[in-house]
């Protein structure tokens, strides 16, 4: 693998990339703050998607479409019997409508909400897209660019589902990358699988005095989150549970007649996965069992899958990730194989080999309202040439 990349470093067009990326790094930068300052709120990513559409279609794109869930995309067209290589990154971010996205700049860094994770990797993408383009470089898979929605949270990767299980070209599929986030030295070769569940509990309610003595449904909330928590989850296959959100009742002199919780259960093992959700679904029957038992009226309880990520793996010493993990190096970085929760999941779930790659640079507090990124142009340019290393490894450059 090192030859082939080794090969490609020392290609004069592979030259002529980089300087165009270099020359461009401006308008990769405008590039992002244009698409960060268009909102893209969980199942809100249209205004988003139609403008990347358009500089999609801009950049030369063959069969640039949106498709059914939004997902946006184009294909630069390869020269070889119709294998597809798929650059995703994802449209949506994890913040709400309504949240101030403008971006704030100081220095070299921009600061906004989703500036990094992901809209930096759209831009940058593009601009990958220009310096192939402008060099002349030639692929023999096809490469299609997707813009995906869903990626975030309760959107359940449903953009990248979606292109596979309906995209005509899907099983001209032969390597999937997920360009997500900045960190470059960092391989997701891994990906965590997730049940998600909203669970909800319903009583009759009433006065917290007067009524005392009839089944409340936060008592039953309580013990079905103590016993979540008791949850034996192993470090390897690494494997986690949480209870994240809660709410329910209406005054505090009330028995309330609701209570919901939302629970978060994840694994590298999907063997282990279906384990701890046996165990939490028993938790949840136990606890409503208890209460009715303890006291009167009749405790009843919904259980809601809300998300269910799968797990996947693509081997750490298959071809797919050792071209990766030799450009990386060819940077300098010491490259890490790991474990996430991606689009990439889905792929690999599937059998096809996929990995999570970066954009480049360097960035923090991702998923918070001060999530910034550094573009000082040394240390981006240097994560971008890793990133399209691998892009070209992974779909045959045209030997020079």
């Amino acid at each position: 693998m090192e030859e082939r990349i080794r090969a490609i470093r020392q290609d004069a067009r592979f030259a002529a990339a980089c300087a165009v990326m270099a020359q461009e790094h401006d308008r990769t930068v405008d590039d992002i703050i244009r698409l960060t300052e268009i909102p893209a709120p969980p199942f809100g990513e249209g205004p988003r998607a139609a403008a990347y559409l358009e500089m999609l279609r801009a950049h030369g794109l063959e069969d640039c479409a949106e498709d059914a869930v939004g997902n946006v995309m184009g294909t630069r067209r390869g020269f070889g019997n119709g294998e597809v290589l798929v650059v995703a990154a994802h449209l949506d971010t994890v913040f709400p409508a309504g949240t101030d996205v403008r971006v704030r700049r100081e220095g070299t860094k921009l600061f906004a909400p989703g500036v990094g994770d992901d809209t930096r990797s759209l831009a940058v993408n593009l601009a990958f897209l220009r310096a192939m383009d402008q060099a002349g470089i030639r692929t023999r898979a096809d490469i299609l660019f997707l813009g995906d929605v869903g990626e975030e949270g309760l959107g359940d990767l449903r953009g990248v589902r979606h292109f596979f299980a309906q995209h005509p070209r899907r099983h001209q599929v032969t390597g999937f990358l997920t360009v997500d986030s900045p960190e470059v030295e960092r391989i997701v070769t891994g990906g965590i699988g997730s049940k998600r569940y909203r669970v909800t509990f319903r009583g009759p309610g009433g006065h917290s005095f007067a009524a005392f003595g009839l089944v409340n449904p936060v008592y039953a909330l309580a013990d079905a989150a103590r016993a979540v928590a008791a949850i034996r989850a192993p470090r390897e296959p690494v494997t986690t549970h949480c209870v994240s959100v809660v709410g329910g009742g209406t005054s505090i002199n009330a028995i309330p007649e609701m209570a919901t919780m939302e629970v978060d259960l994840r694994s590298a093992s999907a063997e282990v996965l279906a384990r701890i959700e046996g165990e939490f679904l028993r938790a949840v029957d136990a606890a409503v069992a208890a209460e009715n038992a303890a006291r009167s009226g009749g405790l009843a309880v919904e259980v809601v899958p809300v998300g269910d990520r799968p797990a996947g793996h693509t081997p750490n010493g298959s071809a797919f990730a050792r071209l990766a993990q030799a450009a990386v190096a060819s940077e300098g970085y010491q490259p890490s194989f790991e474990w996430s929760s991606t689009d990439a999941n889905v792929p690999m779930a599937l059998g096809v080999p996929a990995l999570r790659i970066g954009s480049g640079g360097k960035g923090g507090r991702a998923h918070s309202l001060e999530e910034w990124i550094d573009v000082e142009e040394t240390e981006s340019l240097r994560g971008m040439r890793a990133s399209l290393l691998t892009i070209l490894a992974a779909a045959g450059m045209e030997a020079g």
